[in-house]
C-alpha cells in the first residue's frame, strides 16, 4: 500500500541553480582593442592616433570659427560709420560673447562625442562590469 501512495503522489521537484547564461563570460575571439592600446602595439597606436586626429580636427574647427568671428570685427568697425560708439559696444559687448559661448559649447560636445566613440570602439560590448577606462 505504501507503494501505491508513493506512485500517486507528485514527483518531487528539484531546482538546479547555477550561473545564468547571460552572466557567463565568453573568451574573446580576438584580442580586445583595449589590450592592444595598453600593450602599445601598432594597432593600438593607430586607435590612439585616430582619436588624437579627430580631437585635433575639432579643435582646429573651433579655432577657425573663433578666428573668423574675431577677425571680422576690425573689418566691421572699419566700415564708414562703423566707428560709432554704439556699434562698437554692441559688436564687442553683446554679439561676440554669445557666439564665443556657442563655439565653445560645440567644441566640448564634439570632443566628448569623439571620446565616447573611442571608448565604444575599444571596450568589449559584452563587458558591462566596467563603466569606462
Amino acid at each position: 500500500m505504501a507503494e501505491e501512495q508513493q506512485s500517486c503522489a507528485a514527483p518531487r521537484r528539484e531546482v538546479v541553480t547555477g550561473v545564468s547564461r547571460a552572466a557567463r563570460r565568453r573568451a574573446a575571439a580576438h584580442a580586445p582593442a583595449r589590450s592592444e592600446i595598453s600593450e602599445q602595439t601598432t594597432v593600438g597606436a593607430t586607435y590612439v592616433r585616430a582619436l588624437m586626429r579627430s580631437q585635433l580636427r575639432a579643435g582646429l574647427g573651433a579655432l577657425g570659427a573663433l578666428a573668423l568671428l574675431v577677425g571680422t570685427l576690425p573689418l566691421l568697425l572699419a566700415l564708414p560709420g562703423g566707428g560709432s560708439g554704439a556699434l562698437v559696444w554692441v559688436a564687442l559687448g553683446v554679439a561676440v560673447y554669445p557666439l564665443m559661448w556657442l563655439i565653445a559649447r560645440w567644441y566640448v560636445r564634439r570632443a566628448e562625442r569623439n571620446e565616447a566613440d573611442f571608448t565604444g570602439l575599444v571596450t568589449d560590448p559584452k563587458d558591462t562590469s566596467e563603466a569606462g577606462w
